[in-house]
């Protein structure tokens, strides 16, 4: 699904996310990733929903987000409660969702000035 070809604004831009990946600037991640406005973590270990540990959120929340975006893959998974209580410890907003909505969403956010963060699980797409 392409998102958009050009980049508005001087931060990441996610331009497309399909079976191939998800296409930010001219890079294709064909793997979990994190992105915020400045920073892509292309390292992101869980390649599926059930491999989300409490460790893997340390690089969410060392980048400070106001909310983070969950891309799921292509169904929509929450997570246990016992997951979700690190975001309200660390006074962060969660918001899960398909990875193609996460990166529609991350688009806008970012575009206007939010401090968001999509952590996006490409579980499905490949």
């Amino acid at each position: 699904m392409d998102l958009s070809f050009e980049r508005p604004g001087n931060h990441h831009h996610i331009r497309s996310v399909s079976a191939a990946g998800i296409c930010i600037g001219n890079e294709h991640y064909s793997k979990s990733i994190i992105v915020s406005a400045k920073h892509i973590i292309d390292h992101w270990p869980p390649a599926k929903i059930d491999d989300l540990t409490d460790e893997h959120f340390v690089s969410i929340f060392d980048l400070n987000p106001e909310l983070v975006l969950l891309g799921t893959g292509n169904k929509q998974h929450f997570l246990s409660a016992k997951m979700m209580v690190q975001f309200y410890q660390h006074q962060t907003g969660l918001e899960v969702m398909t990875t193609d909505a996460a990166c529609r969403t991350f688009n806008i956010l970012v575009a206007e000035g939010r401090n968001v963060v999509a952590a996006l699980i490409q579980e499905g797409h490949l």
